[in-house]
């Protein structure tokens, strides 16, 4: 199994120790499912920003550049 580290600073890991305790979580799992449910959080941001940008393209009134162009009386 691989492992990752990272920095805090002393307070930061108290708070998160204290935490982990008190909830009688174990640290490890309890940072993974933090990190994972970050990852599908923001994955799932961008589906629907993709959603929504293909929903408004399917939508949207398109102009080509003559129609622009007798809109603007040029």
């Amino acid at each position: 199994m691989a492992s990752i580290s990272f920095r805090l600073n002393e307070e930061d890991e108290k708070f998160i120790k204290e935490y982990v305790s008190i909830n009688n979580l174990n640290l490890s799992a309890f940072v993974r499912e933090a990190i994972m449910e970050k990852i599908e959080d923001d994955l799932s941001l961008d589906e629907s920003r993709l959603a929504g940008a293909l929903e408004r393209a399917r939508t949207e009134k398109h102009y080509d550049h003559t129609e622009v162009w007798d809109m603007l009386e040029v």
